[in-house]
Order: structure tokens, then sequence, then C-alpha cells
């Protein structure tokens, strides 16, 4: 996992397609054909601009620094049904789990969870029709063509939600770093003081032989974060990609567990209701701070409506049971991010998005109006 440092999973970039190029209107003069034909070409696209999963990348670091990607136009038409060339375009490489929105209307324009997603962020504009194109029988000189297609301009954010099965949900110093370091080769900071986790961490859990999980370790949560408070939203929308939300509360808890979980569980209802479909489990730690008799007073004050198990990372306390009972979770119903079909994407409106003005190439006196690809005269 990247360093604090270099965590980046938030980016604003400045993004505008190409514009599809102008049609030509030419006529075909030749030393035996002096009064030629229509022959003017079509113009080329412009460039789109697609996001392409890239499994090397963790986060967005490599685009911290950017803050304008234009791809380029399409050249126009010329004479001799020369088309012009399309626009080259542009491909974004992002982590899985990457999230774009246009940053005025906040909507969500697509996302990036699987490793083959390749998917056009914001489309080039169509070349012109030359006015070859246009010729009919009734009309053998068409002195017009078709303009360009304006591209499309957009500040869009680039969100990265971290991809994994389990999310690990508590209050700073509940353990969970601690969790993660027993349960998987992750390696992550751990420290008697709040806050040692500054960035989603992930390690991957293998109950038995052939099974695996990815955990993640989300930093910690406090009272308000729904709000800004503490790390506020920049860490709550990490828990939205989570199949399964472990709730963790330390048995040595200055509150009750029950006052607890009540407070994390509000604060994931305030910050997206959403959250509370998905299954979840709540895990007791430091269970080995307490004796038999203890854990039996404490289970009489635990919420209801949620399974619960005491767990040590310390003295590895259940901790097996624990890594069977998420596997049997995850598999209920595939939950699993291996599994493919989780998304699915709204059609997008790219006309509504487009320059309102288009220029319109020079012409004789005509009237004629666009539809779709077709042009008619009035």
């Amino acid at each position: 996992m990247a360093s604090e440092q270099n965590f980046v999973d938030y980016v604003k970039i400045l993004f505008r397609s190409g514009k599809g190029g102008a049609g030509s209107v030419h006529f075909y003069r030749g030393p035996t054909n002096p009064k030629g034909g229509p022959d003017g070409g079509d113009g080329g696209r412009g460039g789109h601009i697609y996001l392409k999963a890239d499994p090397n990348e963790w986060t967005l670091l490599s685009l911290k620094y950017t803050k304008h990607i234009y791809a380029k136009d399409g050249q126009g038409g010329k004479g001799g049904l020369k088309t012009g060339s399309d626009g080259d375009d542009i491909i974004v490489r992002v982590p899985m789990g990457t999230v774009a929105r246009d940053a005025e209307t906040g909507e969500v324009l697509l996302e990036i969870t699987h490793r083959d997603d390749k998917k056009v962020l914001l489309p080039g504009g169509r070349g012109g029709k030359g006015n070859n194109f246009f010729k009919s029988s009734t009309h053998q000189t068409p002195r017009y063509a078709q303009p360009g297609e304006s591209s499309i301009e957009a500040w869009i954010i680039l969100e990265l939600k971290v991809l994994a099965d389990v999310g690990l949900v508590g209050f700073p110093n509940a353990g969970k770093s601690t969790l993660l370091s027993a349960v998987t080769a992750a390696k992550p900071k751990i420290g008697d003081y709040p806050f040692t986790t500054l960035t989603p961490q992930l390690g991957i859990v293998s109950p038995r032989d052939g099974q695996s999980f990815i955990m993640a370790d989300i930093p910690g949560i406090i009272e308000g974060a729904h709000e800004g408070r503490g790390l506020g939203h920049r860490f709550l929308r990490h828990i939205e990609r989570n199949s399964v939300l472990l709730f963790m509360i330390p048995a040595d808890t200055e509150r009750s567990i029950k006052d607890e979980f009540d407070i994390l569980f509000n604060e994931l209802q305030e910050f997206n209701p959403e959250l509370l479909d998905k299954p979840r489990l709540l895990a007791i730690t430091k269970s080995d701070l307490i004796d038999e008799d203890l854990e039996k007073m404490l289970r009489e004050t635990l919420p209801e409506g949620i399974e619960v198990i005491f767990i040590s990372a310390l003295t590895n306390k259940n901790l097996q049971a624990l890594k069977n009972k998420l596997w049997d979770m995850l598999t209920e119903d595939d939950q699993r991010w291996t599994h493919e079909g989780r998304k699915t994407e709204e059609n997008i409106d790219w006309d509504a998005m487009r320059k309102p003005k288009v220029q319109e190439a020079e012409a004789e006196p005509v009237d004629w109006e666009l539809l779709g690809e077709e042009f008619e005269e009035e």
C-alpha cells in the first residue's frame, strides 16, 4: 500500500474532448472536366477521453499535479473525397474503485470497478459531412457542408473508493490495525494514540486453503464524522465499497458497548443510509483484558439485531472463527469483489453537456436542419 504522503484519493481536473472536424465544400476540377460534381470529404472525429483500469495503480498519485487533459480535435475534410483524420484519443489510467463525477452537478458519470474496464469519460465530437454527402438527383451542386460537432469541456472530480470485501469500522484505537496485522500479511502502523492510521490499509485474509478475501482498515471514525469532523467524509466514502461491515469496539471502552455501536451506526446512517443494507458483524476486541465472568456481564448489555463475537488479536482468541464467519457472510450471496457484474452504469446525456452554440460553415442561402446524422431541406 502506498505511504501516507503518496495516498491520493481525490483529484479535480479540467477535461476536454476533441472537436469534430468540419466537412469540406469542394467541387472536382480537372483538365477534362472543368465543372465536376461535389467531392468534399467528411471531417474527422474528435478525440475521446477514456478511463481505463490499471491493476498496478493503488492511488490517484499519478494525476495529483495534472490540472487539465485535452484531447486532439478532428481534422477538416478536403476535396477529392478526403476524410479528415480523427483526433487522438486519450486514455487515463486509474486504479480500480475510481468514481468520476461532474464537479458542478455532482452527477456520477462512470465508475471503474473491474480490471478490464475501459469507459468513455467524454466522447469526442462527430465529424461534419462534406458536400458530397448532400448531393442528390434534384440537388446536384450543394454548396454547404456540415460543421463538426463541438467538444465537451467539464471539470470532473475523480474519487478513489477502496475496493474491499470487509471493511473495519470503529473509533480510533479500537484495534483495527492490530486485527489486520494478525489475520493478514499487512503491516499497518500501530500505536497507542488516536488516528494512528491515516490512510486505508488493505490485506488478504485466507480462512482456509484456496479461499481468500480482502479486508480494509479504514481510519477511525469519531462522532460527527458525517459532518466533516476528524477525517470526515474523506474516508467514510471508502466504506461504501465494502461488501460486509465489521464493527469493532474494544472491551475496555469507557462508554458502554451499546452506546459506541449506536454512535457508529448513526454516523453511517447520516452519511449514507444505504450502508445499513450491508451485512454487518460486531467484534468486541481486546477481550484478553477481561475474564469469563465479565464477558458474561457484557453480553447482557450488547446491542440487539447484530451478531457479536469476542476476539483478541494478542492471544488469537476466536480469530479463526471470525475469518470463517466473514467468509460465510461474503459467500452467502457472492458479495466478493471478484464476482463480475456488480456494477450497472447509467446512460449519460452527452449532448446536454456539449457547448450550446455550433458555428456553421459558410453556405449558400438554403434552409437546412440537422436531425441526428441526417440533413433535411425545408
